[in-house]
């Protein structure tokens, strides 16, 4: 079954050309045949010249940046975009949700929803829709959430899968929080599930772990990429343990999303490390499953790693409500991923995002109670009483989160 990807403005398509490159290197290691035909049949399609082309779709308000994600496939020689399967325009959203969500997706959705078809038409089996954003600027988060909108209602039995990036707390851009409030109340309505990665602690990631003394947005993405890769290639599940998942957003959704409430997913993976400590490196499974239940945050309706289970099946870490048997599963893979002999990822719906998102509600309320920058919504068409039914949203999902 094939994963038909959307990469969605600035930081969508930087990631996306990140994961496609992690995926592309990782299956073409040594004795993985199967996994690599696994890997492929899954993210790629093949041409009648040879040729792996990306089952994904790019879009975004301004050409620069799929331009430059194109020439980068292109140039790795092993993979690359499909010709036609790209949108883009000469002007931005301007870092305004209601400019990309009441305008340039509703100006834009037959060609949007024309590439996305002819994608989801060249797969045999489609396995989900994966979407692939950031929740604080004007593209990726309007217009993100407007074409999630349109593919919820033109494949409603489709899985779809948001991975959304959270701004800096420190701030990027100054409507950053309204921006973020806007998107996820709308996504979490649309879409099976968001799985988050914040920029703080990818960064605390680069900082501590990987010893980058100056952090690049490339540095910051790779992350971000190898950490989804880890989840999303071939491995061995509860519901294939005798050979590769063909399914791997279904069974996300069916070990991590037990209740329509609790739709929030976060992501851990160790070892993440520089490439020179990595040649000097020596790893064991309990030491590296203890620094994953380390990170462990009380109360998750479940949760799925793909190394081991030590630690993780005390039924005091979970819900009452769900029994023990289900709230955890693991996935295996007999290949060593991404250059790391041994590695183990973590995917739990807990309540770790509770406090960032709390932050980022608090603060789009506290400028939203002076109406502070809201006409810049609203010549959009966004209504104050939006922001409110968002606000409520969001507070509600707080709130379930806060009881588990």
């Amino acid at each position: 079954m094939s994963v038909v990807s959307l990469q969605l403005g600035q930081c969508g398509n930087q990631i996306g050309h990140e994961l496609f490159s992690v995926i592309s290197d990782d299956s073409n290691g040594p004795n993985r045949k199967k996994y690599k035909q696994c890997s492929d049949d899954r993210f790629f399609y093949e041409t009648s010249a040879g040729e792996l082309v990306a089952r994904a779709v790019l879009v975004d308000m301004e050409p620069k940046v799929i331009s430059q994600a194109i020439a980068k496939a292109s140039k790795s020689g092993r993979w690359r975009y499909g010709d036609k399967a790209h949108f883009s325009q000469k002007q931005g959203s301007g870092n305004n949700w209601a400019n990309g969500f009441c305008v340039h997706g509703p100006r834009h959705e037959e060609a949007v929803e024309d590439l996305v078809r002819k994608e989801i038409e060249r797969c045999d089996r489609l396995a989900g829709i994966f979407t692939m954003m950031s929740v604080a600027g004007g593209t990726g988060s309007g217009v993100g959430t407007y074409i999630t909108q349109r593919l919820r209602d033109l494949y409603p039995n489709s899985f779809i899968l948001n991975q959304v990036t959270w701004p800096y707390g420190a701030g990027e851009v100054i409507v950053q929080n309204y921006n973020s409030v806007l998107t996820l109340s709308h996504l979490y309505q649309l879409s099976d599930a968001i799985l988050v990665h914040e920029n703080d602690t990818v960064h605390k990631i680069c900082s501590r772990l990987m010893n980058i003394k100056h952090i690049s947005i490339s540095d910051v993405n790779k992350v971000i990429a190898h950490q989804l890769a880890s989840v999303l290639q071939p491995a061995y599940t509860a519901d294939s343990p005798c050979h590769y998942s063909t399914n791997p957003i279904g069974e996300l959704m069916s070990s991590l999303v037990s209740h329509p409430e609790y739709k929030l997913l976060s992501l851990c993976n160790i070892p993440q490390m520089s490439s020179t400590s990595l040649a000097y490196s020596v790893f064991n499974w309990p030491g590296l499953l203890k620094h994953l239940r380390i990170d462990w945050t009380v109360s998750a309706p479940s949760a799925v790693t793909s190394g081991g289970e030590n630690g993780f099946k005390d039924p005091t870490l979970y819900v009452p409500w769900l029994k023990t048997e289900n709230s955890f599963s693991t996935w295996t893979c007999p290949v060593a991923f991404n250059g790391y002999e041994k590695s183990a990822t973590l995917v739990s719906n807990s309540q770790s995002l509770l406090k960032p998102l709390d932050n980022i509600v608090r603060k789009a309320w506290n400028m939203f109670a002076s109406r502070a920058y809201v006409h810049q919504y609203t010549k959009f068409g966004i209504s104050e009483e939006d922001f409110l039914d968002s606000f409520t949203a969001l507070e509600q999902i707080i709130s379930s989160y806060t009881h588990l």
